[in-house]
């Protein structure tokens, strides 16, 4: 990549020195080893000239692979602790480091694009970055060539599907996980934190957002939220806060995607497949970017009118209304591509003629353990 090649790509480079360009390749390598990953493209490089400051760049690019104190970052930046940790705090402060305590002091992490600095970004109105200009470039990233695969297409998700309590049967209640329950992930956490939808408010900037709700809809829990509370991306709530919050996302047929793990979720995000650049990537690239609920609707057919309102709330696109000739008669039903479908039940909450139902699927998906596993799993479907 050369200065010519950058100015041709429209991105503003000044006095940029050919090692100074040579730090942001370095940067976005080292992103690129995250267990997620990025695809390294003239895009990226935008938003990385956007969001990194030179020596922040340098201090990225030269980050441990592994949360580290500041003295192991230090001797692998070269960069004194005292210089060094105003950088970092600067850093935290724009969601490109996540600082933590433990056993008795701070480590931090490089954060990764996904989910990381993208989403923290938006999770926030500031004047500190040029916001317009950044939702045009992460919207242009997330639809360039192979993002949305190294994204989401891996076989372990980072997202998985809970389908609306209320609507599992009666039948298999007892048997269904806490894992697979969002009100009861909300309670056990005993409380957490609301944010921005991420994706809403950067479709904001775009003009292109729906009138689902922006505003405290998004939620984070254990040590996730402490970290957001503390750097002022969201603000706490309380459980019974939480629960209100889920119940206005499924008032607006919103999908709940959860942290694809059994124990300590980090978080619960609420959906709409016009707006959320995971369900996007299902509609927009046809990629299998979600793990689907343990359940599935299933029509009664006789019930079924054929109204279209199932089919125009599903977010993914997987109800279709279909003419059915039976004798000299025809009518419309609605058809469920069961493939396709996340099993989230929006569907189910639509129809007057309580003609769908949710049902468990024969095949039960059980998530990792925890979020070490989840990201050992698709870093090691990554060197495979």
């Amino acid at each position: 990549m050369n200065e010519n090649s950058l100015k041709s790509e429209g991105i503003v480079v000044g006095h940029m020195t050919i090692a100074k360009q040579k730090v942001y390749q370095s940067l976005a390598e080292r992103l690129d080893k995250n267990p997620v990953g990025a695809v390294i493209n003239e895009t990226l490089f935008k938003i990385l000239y956007i969001m990194y400051s030179g020596e922040e760049a340098e201090i990225g690019s030269k980050f441990p692979l592994r949360p580290a104190p500041l003295d192991v970052i230090a001797k692998a930046t070269g960069v004194p602790e005292q210089q060094l940790v105003k950088h970092l705090d600067n850093m935290a402060n724009k969601g490109l480091v996540i600082d933590v305590p433990r056993k008795g002091q701070v480590y931090y992490m490089l954060s990764p694009l996904v989910i990381g600095f993208f989403e923290y970004t938006f999770m926030r109105v500031t004047d500190e970055l040029p916001m317009k200009d950044l939702a045009v470039l992460f919207n242009q990233y997330h639809h360039d060539k192979g993002v949305p695969e190294k994204f989401f297409g891996a076989d372990t998700k980072l997202f998985q599907t809970l389908a609306y309590q209320g609507l599992m049967p009666d039948d298999v209640k007892t048997e269904v996980l806490s894992y697979e329950k969002a009100e009861e992930i909300i309670r056990d956490s005993g409380g957490g934190s609301l944010t921005m939808c991420y994706c809403r408010h950067q479709a904001l900037h775009l003009g292109t957002n729906c009138d689902a709700p922006i505003d405290d809809i998004c939620m984070s829990l254990g040590g996730a939220a402490q970290w957001l509370i503390a750097r002022g991306f969201a603000k706490p709530a309380t459980t019974d806060e939480m629960l209100r919050a889920l119940e206005k996302a499924e008032q607006h047929g919103l999908v709940h995607l959860g942290d694809n793990v059994q124990n300590n979720p980090a978080y619960i995000c609420n959906c709409c497949g016009c707006c959320c650049g995971v369900l996007s990537s299902i509609n927009q690239h046809d990629i299998d970017a979600v793990h689907s609920s343990n359940f599935v609707p299933a029509i009664t057919k006789d019930e079924c009118k054929g109204c279209g309102v199932c089919a125009k709330r599903c977010q993914i696109d997987a109800i279709k209304i279909v003419e059915e000739i039976a004798g000299d008669k025809t009518s419309a039903k609605a058809v469920i591509d069961e493939e396709r479908c996340i099993g989230c039940g929006v569907c189910i909450k639509g129809c007057k003629q309580e003609a769908i139902h949710l049902r468990q699927r024969d095949v039960l998906y059980v998530p990792p353990k925890d979020k070490k596993e989840q990201m050992m799993r698709i870093a090691a479907a990554r060197k495979s």
